[in-house]
């Protein structure tokens, strides 16, 4: 039995939330350009592990990189993040569950040997890609081991 969504508080509220993206968002391909920019290989919106039913934004295989571009309103940015003033209790457990979810991606990531890197939607793409690319070199060289990191 799932969380019943609320009906949307007014039409341009339910407007809204039907032109929200799931995957493709602007951040995301903001930053697939500014990788690609710098020479990097990747894929796009791929499982990291075959049993785990979630994707990443953006997947370095080879490396055991997976990258999240994560959305300031749906994953609680602590710098950004809003709280929603109609269904309020709604939104909150909803964004509560976003972070337990990933948290929960994480953590099992990290044991199956990857490194994890969280980006929040409002860092720069170019910052944010060059900062990808150091990762990537890090793995590469073996200087970095699995661990989460996150871009603010």
């Amino acid at each position: 039995m799932g969380i019943k969504t609320p009906e949307a508080s007014s039409r341009a509220a339910r407007n809204r939330m039907r032109a929200v993206r799931r995957r493709g968002t602007k951040a995301e391909i903001d930053l697939r350009e500014a990788l690609a920019s710098l020479g990097l290989s990747f894929e796009a919106n791929r499982r990291p592990l075959p049993d785990l039913r979630r994707e990443a934004d953006i997947l370095f295989p080879e490396e055991k990189v997976a990258v999240f571009v994560d959305g300031c309103f749906w994953h609680g940015c602590p710098i950004h993040g809003t709280q929603a003033k109609a269904n309020a209790v709604f939104w909150k457990e909803k964004i509560e569950r976003n972070k337990k979810r990933d948290a929960d991606t994480n953590e099992r990531l990290q044991q199956a040997g990857w490194v994890v890197i969280r980006v929040w939607e409002h860092v720069d793409p170019t910052v944010a890609a060059n900062e990808i690319a150091g990762v990537i070199a890090k793995v590469k060289s073996g200087r970095l081991r699995p661990t989460v990191l996150v871009i603010e």
